[in-house]
C-alpha cells in the first residue's frame, strides 16, 4: 500500500471533509441550474418572488414585445407650417404709400419713408403707427398687408401697405443627439416635415439600424425608428415651431454572465435580437464549462404578459421571471431563436454538473499531494 492510499484509508474523516468543503466553498460563476429551479413548477420561490418558465413556443410567441415605436395621432395630424406663416420672433419689412400730399406717413413732393424693421413679440403682435397694435403670428404676409389696409383705410384713403417676411427664425425647431450638425433650423417649405429636417442637418451619425428620432413638443413626445421614418410616410410627421429633434443610438442593452464567451453589458444592434444572436454576439456558450440545458433569461416581466405565460390574471405589477431554455431538446435552439429578448434582460448560463465535480476532485488530488508531503516529512524524523 502506497503512501498516499494509507494517509486517506486511515483519514476518512479527512475525505468527508474535503468533499464537504468542496460542495459547498469552491468557486463557481454562479447557482448551478438545480439550485435555481429546484422548486414545485409554476410556483414562487419560497424565499423570493421569482418564476421559473420553461421556454418553449407558446412562451416564445406570448413574449414577443416588440415595443414598435411610433407618434401619436396628435402629432401625425397636426398641420404643416406654411411656407409664409408669420411667427413670434420673425422679423417683418412693412412700407406704406398714401395718395395725399399730406398724409399719415408722407409729406408733399417726399416718397414714402420706409419704417422701421419690426420683429414680432412674444405674444404674436407688431406696433403699427395710426393702426395700433395688430397680430400678426398666424398670418401671410398678404393676409397681415390686408389687416393694416383696412386699419389705415380709416384715417387715409386707399393706403397702399407692402408687407415682406424678412427673417423666419421665429418657426425653428432645435436638432440635438448623434446628428452631423446640431443646432436650431428654421422651418422653411423644404424643411416642414420631420425626414428632411433630418436630412438638412446632415444626417444622423450613428448605424440607421439602430438610430431613433425623437420630437418633443411641449409636454408630448414621440420616437420613431429612423428606417421606419423614411419607410412609412405616416410616421414622417410635419414640425411645429419650438419642437426639439432628438437622434441618439438605440439605447436598450442586456447583460451576459455566467458560462459565456464574453461576460459583460452589450448594446443592441438591431430592432429586435433573439436568444440565439444574443449569446452568439458575447461568443456562444463556454464549450469546456457551460450546460445547455440550463440558459436562464432573467426579466422584469410586464403585467398583461406575466398573467398570459403563468395563466394568472391577478398580476398587477412587473414581475420577476427566470425563463429556462434547453438547447439540447429537440426544439431546443428553435424555442431560443424565436425567443426575443428585451431592454434590461440579464442571460445567465449556468455550469454543467460534471464542471463541480472536476473542481471538486481537483481540490481532493491537491490535498492528497500535501498529505503525502506531509507524510514523507514525517517519516524522515
Amino acid at each position: 500500500m502506497t503512501v498516499r492510499t494509507v494517509v486517506w484509508a486511515r483519514n476518512p474523516a479527512l475525505i468527508v471533509l474535503v468533499v464537504t468543503l468542496a460542495a459547498c466553498g469552491l468557486p463557481r460563476s454562479g447557482p448551478s441550474k438545480r439550485e435555481l429551479t429546484d422548486q414545485p413548477a409554476n410556483s414562487v420561490q419560497a424565499s423570493g418572488s421569482a418564476y421559473i418558465v420553461q421556454v418553449d413556443s407558446r412562451v416564445s410567441q406570448l413574449t414577443k414585445d416588440t415595443n414598435p415605436l411610433g407618434f401619436s395621432q396628435a402629432f401625425r395630424r397636426a398641420q404643416a407650417v406654411g411656407s409664409d406663416e408669420i411667427h413670434a420672433g420673425d422679423v417683418l419689412s412693412v412700407q406704406i404709400w398714401e395718395n395725399v400730399d399730406q398724409g399719415l406717413f408722407t409729406i408733399k413732393g417726399a416718397a414714402a419713408p420706409p419704417l422701421p424693421d419690426m420683429q414680432v413679440d412674444g405674444t404674436g403682435f407688431i406696433f403699427v403707427p395710426y393702426a395700433g397694435r395688430i397680430r400678426a403670428a398666424g398670418n401671410s404676409p398678404d393676409e397681415l398687408r390686408r389687416i393694416i389696409t383696412t386699419k389705415l383705410a380709416e384715417q387715409t384713403p386707399d393706403p397702399q401697405v407692402s408687407v415682406v417676411r424678412k427673417a423666419g427664425d421665429g418657426a425653428t425647431v432645435s436638432v440635438v443627439g448623434d446628428i452631423s450638425a446640431q443646432g436650431v433650423y428654421p422651418i422653411e417649405r423644404p424643411t416642414r416635415m420631420l425626414s428632411a429636417m433630418v436630412a438638412h442637418a446632415g444626417g444622423v451619425k450613428v448605424p440607421t439600424e439602430i438610430a431613433q428620432v425623437t420630437v418633443t413638443r411641449g409636454k408630448m413626445s414621440g420616437k420613431v425608428w429612423l428606417k421606419d421614418l423614411y419607410n412609412n410616410p405616416a410616421a414622417d410627421v410635419p414640425l411645429r415651431p419650438g419642437d426639439v429633434v432628438l437622434v441618439q443610438a438605440d439605447p436598450r442593452a442586456y447583460t451576459a454572465i455566467g458560462a459565456t464567451g464574453q461576460q459583460q453589458r452589450i448594446q443592441f444592434d438591431a430592432q429586435t435580437i433573439t436568444a440565439v444572436e444574443a449569446l452568439a454576439q458575447v461568443g456562444g456558450l463556454q464549450s469546456a464549462t457551460a450546460d445547455p440545458t440550463g440558459v436562464f433569461v432573467l426579466r422584469d416581466e410586464k403585467p398583461a404578459i406575466a398573467n398570459a405565460v403563468l395563466g394568472r390574471h391577478d398580476i398587477t405589477k412587473p414581475q420577476r421571471v427566470a425563463y429556462v431554455l434547453n438547447l439540447t431538446e429537440p426544439d431546443g435552439l428553435f424555442n431560443a431563436r424565436d425567443f426575443l429578448i428585451r431592454d434590461g434582460d440579464t442571460i445567465y448560463v449556468t455550469e454543467a454538473p460534471y464542471v463541480r465535480w472536476q473542481k471538486t476532485l481537483s481540490v481532493l488530488t491537491g490535498a492528497a499531494g500535501s498529505a503525502n508531503q506531509v507524510a514523507g516529512a514525517t517519516k524522515g524524523l
